[in-house]
């Protein structure tokens, strides 16, 4: 993680809220406490406490899935901070409202540090990932997970999901640790040839949930 001589780190925290256990996350300052809520699913309590200690700047979505979002209006209630979101389109035709709109190579500030957005769409058309390149880390919603890439319902989105894979993913760093919106985090390096060689596969006109050695 961070050098010695670095005041600060942006820690990450994180909760698994909701029926999908959802990784809902929240991104710490060390230095000006400041914090950034992202993917507030479900369960405001469990939410709150990610927040312990800092003062929250910004609610973020990695997309509009419902899973995600659960518990967006009541965060946005009790915060009173601006929602960052990628304008879509959203889900289900879902109006959000958000106070700024995020765009591939936009930076947000989180106290003395910086995250990175990246679009990364295939699994939903507003889907995001958030990369702190001095941590070597991203928070990659349904984009890719340990085991596979996030689920597509038509073939054109699974399309896009490996040209999202091939242009951008695998332009990460091997040390990339991703925090996927389900289930464990990885080393983007320890996943990179199952993932070229998922991509360089004929899938057809497949879609749905994939895994890795499909």
């Amino acid at each position: 993680m961070s050098k010695h001589h670095e005041t600060s780190e942006l820690r990450i925290r994180t909760a698994q809220v909701g029926p999908w256990g959802l990784n809902a996350y929240a991104l710490v300052c060390s230095g000006t406490r400041k914090s950034v809520l992202v993917d507030p699913g479900a369960d405001p309590a469990a939410l709150e406490r990610l927040l312990t200690k800092s003062d929250p700047t910004a609610i973020i979505l990695t997309h509009s899935h419902s899973d995600h979002v659960g518990s967006l209006a009541e965060m946005r209630k009790r915060l009173k901070v601006p929602l960052m979101a990628h304008p879509g389109s959203n889900i289900e035709d879902m109006h959000l409202d958000a106070e700024k709109w995020l765009a591939q190579g936009d930076t947000i500030d989180i106290g003395d540090h910086q995250v990175n957005v990246y679009h990364t769409p295939g699994h939903s058309a507003d889907q995001i990932s958030l990369m702190n390149e001095r941590h070597h880390f991203a928070i990659v919603g349904d984009t890719v997970f340990e085991g596979g890439p996030g689920r597509t319902w038509s073939e054109q989105e699974f399309r896009i999901t490996l040209k999202t894979l091939r242009t951008v993913v695998l332009s990460w760093p091997d040390e990339t640790v991703c925090y996927p919106g389900h289930g464990p985090s990885f080393r983007l390096g320890d996943k990179r040839r199952h993932i070229e060689a998922f991509i360089n596969k004929d899938h057809g006109q497949f879609f749905g949930d994939a895994t890795w050695d499909m």
